[in-house]
Parts: structure tokens; C-alpha cells; sequence
């Protein structure tokens, strides 16, 4: 017997796209239903992605200040690593942030149900729950955001020493050798983590620089770091081969830096994007539009070619992250209450939890020279900050990029310790119409690193504390 339910409007995907427009919705008075698969909201990003890659990170990271400390005259030997505590307490972190959404679900009258949903109309839902039971929903609206997959991409083999990203962040065990095929964010993240932890991690990037996309002279501090903590890294490089051996994965690769054309590697983790989970759905029973690539197409509110169902997050392309997805399930869920607003950032910050993290917002200098568009730039090296020495991390930059006219300021970048938290204050910059003076005049305490961005906007007028640099006379 199928169950029939109502509601105004159906949330389908869990993640923080999805989470976000129910209690958003919730909070302007609609009645909501949200469904997914797992047991509480949270979806890849708290389950098998941002929350357990972080964890992850955070323990590379006391590793790696450990081995540094020796800079500053402390000697730490080698840690014990305890595999099954490091899961655990990964784990832990994940039932008490997943926990607390479902609490949060109660707390805001949201119904959640666990399990599948598809479209059989616009307007109605066959879902089927976790505990084989079906129900058919009914519902004014709905917001889809059911997210991303990771993107199968090579020579692939069908092989227990082959992970994808989510098969990465199990932590079964430290190889000794690990091949990431990819040098994005992810590739780079996870290559960081299993390094610390001991294994020789190489790392094959088809393009001619790791993390395609952002500025150059903010990826250099990176890769010269991570070079020295990495077995190797080739660039312009491919795989063209995977076999499976007794004693790990046989590869073959081609490119201008590699000696050794077939390697044997214990694992290789394929990080080569991700791909929307548009698949599946029912959408050929509404009126939803794909793109060539399968992302769904939306406006500025949000709005799918069906007028009765809204898209948000990963499932819509752009960029593939959990606080843009968040804004675009606000906005949604205050369009189908009545409202008139839409997405229209300036600023949606990227960041890379390496270490040195690195993050940008707004208008990059490669987008830039790519649009011919006139710019300023100026950039603090980290060797002139007096927190950075401290701690023993002057690598970093803090780089900035204006308007030359008015010195409106229209990007924002850094690498260095802890740029993640940084370039929030870029992104308000940004937002707020911001011009470089008004960085400038804001007073930063001292020491911090965030005194780089007040620095790095004094830079434009010549007038940069720590650094000699001349206002140009064509400035």
C-alpha cells in the first residue's frame, strides 16, 4: 500500500544545498518535506567529502607542524599512527554534525524522509524509503539538489587498489605508494593527507600546472612546498594504461618528465572532477532542460524550464561548492515563498585546504588577461609579515586586483596559513563595493596575517609599511 502525503514544497538531496532551502523555507512559514538517503541531512559534503577530508587535513597538518617544529629547536620522533582512532574520531565528528541537523529538522518541523525520489510529474514524488515502504508526494514545488558524482575518467581497471575520492577518505590503509591521477583541490588535499601520514604519493596532471584555474604566482609557494613533501609531481603528463599486478597496479604514463614510463603503484586515486547526479530522476517526466554536459539549466532564481521545480548546487554546474549550493537553496526557498530576490554574487570564495591553504574570490588575473580587461594588481609577500615569521610560514601572498580608474576592488587572492579564513574578508570587499583605500584605512591588529590584506591595498598607493614599492607615476 502506497502512502499518500502532501506538502508545499519537497526538498530532494540532503546536502547543505538542500538542508539550507528546507529551513530556510521552514523559517518563512512553508510546510516541508525533505528527503534523503541517509539517516540525518548532510549529504557528500558532511558524509563523504568538505567535513571528513577536513578532518583528515587537520591531522596531516599537526603532523607536518610536528616535523617543522624542529625549525624552532623541538624534536618530536615520528608519530604512532593509530588508523582506527583516526576513523573514529573522523566519524565522530560526522554523527555529532549530522545529529545536530536532524535535531535541527525537529526543532523546525521540517518532515524527513529517508529514501529515493523520483518524478513522475512536475508536481508529484514516488519516493521509496529506506525500509522498502513507497510514498507518492504530492507538492506545490520542489527545489532538486541531489549533487555530484565523482567523474570516471582513463583507462580505468575494475581493481581493489583503485579509489575515487569517497573511497579515499575510508582510510583503510597507508600505502606505500599512491598515484593521484589529477591535480586539482581534491587530488592535492588527499595526496596532502596520505604524504603526512607516510605513503610516496606522485601525482600525473595532464595540464601544465596544477590547480587549473587559479593564478599562477598563488600556485607557486604551493607546489614548491608540496615538491619537497611529495615523491614527484608531473605536469603535461597522462596515463595511458592501468593493469592490475600481484603487488599493486601496473601504469603507464606519458609525458615530458617521466623516467620511469611503467610504475607500480599499492593504490591510485582518480580525482578528475565531478559530474552531476541528473541521472535517475524521473526529469523526463517534467519539463526540466539538460545542458551538453547534464547540469540542470536554471536562472538567477533558480528556476528550472518547469515552473513548478527549482535547482540548486552541484546539479547546476558553476562552482562545485557547499557554501555557494547553500546561498542558491536560500534563494530558492524565498522565491517559492513570495519573494523577489536572486543569485548574483561578485564573490564566491575558493579555497584549497592544502598546506599552505589557498583561496581566491572574485575577478582572477588569468580571467582577467583571458577577458583583455584593464586591471591593477599588487602583491605582499609573506616574507614581510612579522606573524608569518613567527610562524615560520613566510612562503605566502596576499595579492590584490582592482579597478585602475577607480580602485574598486574586484579580486582578491592568498596562499599561506590559514587563507581559508582570510579571504572572507575579500569577499565582503567585494561585495560591498569596497575600493582599495577602504582596505587600507581599516585598522588590522597586529601581528596577524590579516594585516597581508591591508598591506597588500597600501601597495597601490605606494604607501605599504613593510615593503618598498614606488607609486608608479602612471598610477
Amino acid at each position: 500500500m502506497t502512502d499518500q502525503k502532501k506538502t508545499q514544497l519537497a526538498v530532494i538531496g540532503g546536502g547543505p544545498g538542500g538542508y539550507s532551502a528546507a529551513f530556510m523555507a521552514a523559517d518563512l512559514g512553508l510546510k516541508v518535506a525533505l528527503i534523503d538517503v541517509e539517516e540525518n541531512p548532510g549529504g557528500v559534503c558532511l558524509y563523504r567529502g568538505c567535513i571528513p577530508s577536513k578532518a583528515l587535513l587537520h591531522v596531516a597538518k599537526v603532523i607536518n607542524d610536528a616535523r617543522e617544529a624542529a625549525h624552532w629547536g623541538l624534536k618530536f620522533k615520528e608519530p604512532e599512527i593509530d588508523l582506527n582512532r583516526v576513523r573514529e574520531s573522523t566519524a565522530e565528528v560526522i554523527r555529532q554534525m549530522t545529529n545536530g541537523l536532524g535535531q535541527l529538522c525537529k526543532a523546525r518541523q521540517v518532515e524527513y524522509i529517508r529514501g529515493l525520489a523520483t518524478y513522475s510529474d512536475s508536481q508529484t514524488l514516488n519516493i521509496v524509503q529506506q525500509d522498502g515502504n513507497p510514498i507518492r508526494l504530492q507538492c506545490e514545488a520542489s527545489i532538486l539538489a541531489a549533487g555530484s558524482r565523482p567523474t570516471r575518467f582513463g583507462p580505468l581497471i575494475d581493481s581493489p587498489n583503485l579509489m575515487n575520492s569517497t573511497g579515499a577518505l575510508k582510510l583503510e590503509e597507508i600505502p606505500k605508494s599512491l598515484l593521484i591521477i589529477g591535480g586539482g583541490y581534491i587530488g592535492l588535499e588527499l595526496g596532502s593527507v596520505y604524504s603526512a601520514l607516510g605513503s610516496k604519493v606522485t601525482v600525473v596532471e595532464m595540464t601544465d600546472g596544477l590547480l587549473p584555474g587559479a593564478d599562477r604566482d598563488l600556485v607557486k609557494p604551493l607546489q614548491f612546498i608540496m615538491e619537497k613533501r611529495f615523491e614527484q609531481i608531473l605536469l603535461n603528463t597522462k596515463v595511458t594504461d592501468m593493469k592490475e599486478q600481484k603487488n599493486g597496479v601496473k601504469v603507464t604514463m606519458e609525458g615530458p618528465n617521466v623516467k620511469k614510463p611503467n610504475a607500480i603503484f599499492d593504490k591510485v586515486l582518480v580525482s578528475v572532477g565531478r559530474k552531476p547526479n541528473s541521472s535517475g530522476l524521473g526529469l523526463e517526466n517534467t519539463q526540466i532542460k539538460l545542458d551538453e554536459r547534464g547540469f540542470i539549466i536554471v536562472n538567477e532564481q533558480m528556476r528550472t524550464d518547469d515552473p513548478h521545480i527549482f535547482a540548486i548546487g552541484d546539479i547546476v554546474g558553476g562552482a562545485m561548492l557547499a557554501h555557494k549550493a547553500t546561498h542558491e537553496g536560500r534563494v530558492a526557498a524565498e522565491v517559492i515563498a513570495g519573494h523577489n530576490v536572486a543569485f548574483e554574487p561578485l564573490a564566491i570564495p575558493a579555497v584549497v585546504f592544502t598546506d599552505p591553504e589557498l583561496a581566491w574570490c572574485g575577478l582572477t588575473e588569468t580571467q582577467a588577461l583571458k577577458e583583455d580587461r584593464a586591471i591593477s594588481v599588487t602583491r605582499f609577500p609573506w616574507a614581510a609579515s612579522g606573524r608569518a615569521a613567527t610562524l615560520n610560514r613566510s612562503e605566502g601572498l596576499t595579492k590584490l586586483i582592482t579597478d585602475p580608474e577607480s580602485n574598486q576592488i574586484l579580486g582578491m587572492g592568498i596562499v599561506g596559513n590559514g587563507a581559508g579564513e582570510l579571504i572572507a574578508e575579500g569577499a565582503l570587499a567585494i561585495e560591498m563595493g569596497a575600493v582599495a583605500r577602504d582596505l587600507d584605512l581599516t585598522i588590522h591588529p597586529h601581528p596577524t596575517l590579516s594585516e597581508t590584506l591591508m598591506e597588500s591595498a597600501g601597495a597601490l598607493f605606494g604607501q605599504s609599511t613593510h615593503i618598498y614599492r614606488p607609486k608608479k607615476k602612471t598610477e
